[in-house]
């Protein structure tokens, strides 16, 4: 079986993700990039997270064909999605692709996520608010494009009424990145809640900049 290590990454962080509440049921699908190859190792289709191994995951290459597969597997409906984001973004590495909760209740209002604390800077996102994509039905070319343009201005975005989605140098830091998402999302939704509907203003971009105690960015 090639990139062993590889797909038991991409099933530890699928299953994290589970656990955690990012995804329940079978919403949601994650990948993961060999540098050396191309090749990508994609979540299955129709598999419960909690039963899955790494035998259960998909390799496919840039163009969407099967290189290796059990037999019965096939890979997740949204793989153009997970291309897209490869394509987009030649430097990740990982896509984590999730229906957490208080990200949906803004993807289904069409709304971008404001960063209203620090945690935004994890995500690279302009002006440090995550931005939403169009809505664009599921599996379909239209909704591999509408990820483009998100994914040139950060680490992270919404799908329009569908869900969120992050990018990574590994699938570790893509879970993260998507963990943070739905962080962010409930500070905003509670801090709506507590003041009236009223939305403060996202933090000041130069608020963004990580900085280490030497005083370098990064």
């Amino acid at each position: 079986m090639m990139l062993e290590k590889l797909r038991k990454a991409v099933v530890r962080c699928a299953q994290a993700a589970e656990a955690s509440g990012l995804c329940r049921w079978r919403s949601g699908n994650f990948s993961a990039r060999d540098e050396a190859t191309g090749l990508i190792c994609l979540t299955p289709s129709g598999v419960e997270r909690r039963t899955m191994t790494q035998e259960d995951i998909v390799v496919i290459d840039r163009k969407a064909r099967i290189i290796e597969a059990a037999k019965g597997r096939r890979p997740s409906s949204e793989l153009l999605m997970h291309l897209a984001a490869y394509e987009t973004r030649p430097d990740i590495c990982a896509v984590a692709h999730t229906h957490s909760p208080f990200a949906l209740v803004f993807a289904a209002l069409k709304r971008p996520i404001p960063g209203l604390v620090l945690e935004a800077a994890h995500l690279h996102c302009e002006n440090g608010t995550i931005p939403v994509a169009p809505f664009a039905p599921q599996g379909t070319e239209a909704l591999a494009d509408s990820v483009r343009e998100p994914l040139r201005t950060g680490d992270a975005m919404l799908l329009g009424r569908h869900g969120a989605l992050a990018v990574g140098s590994s699938p570790d830091d893509a879970l993260l990145k998507a963990a943070y998402i739905e962080e962010l999302a409930e500070v905003a939704y509670r801090t709506a809640m507590l003041s009236e509907g009223k939305m403060p203003d996202a933090l000041p971009p130069e608020a963004f900049v990580l900085r280490h105690p030497d005083g370098k960015r990064g």
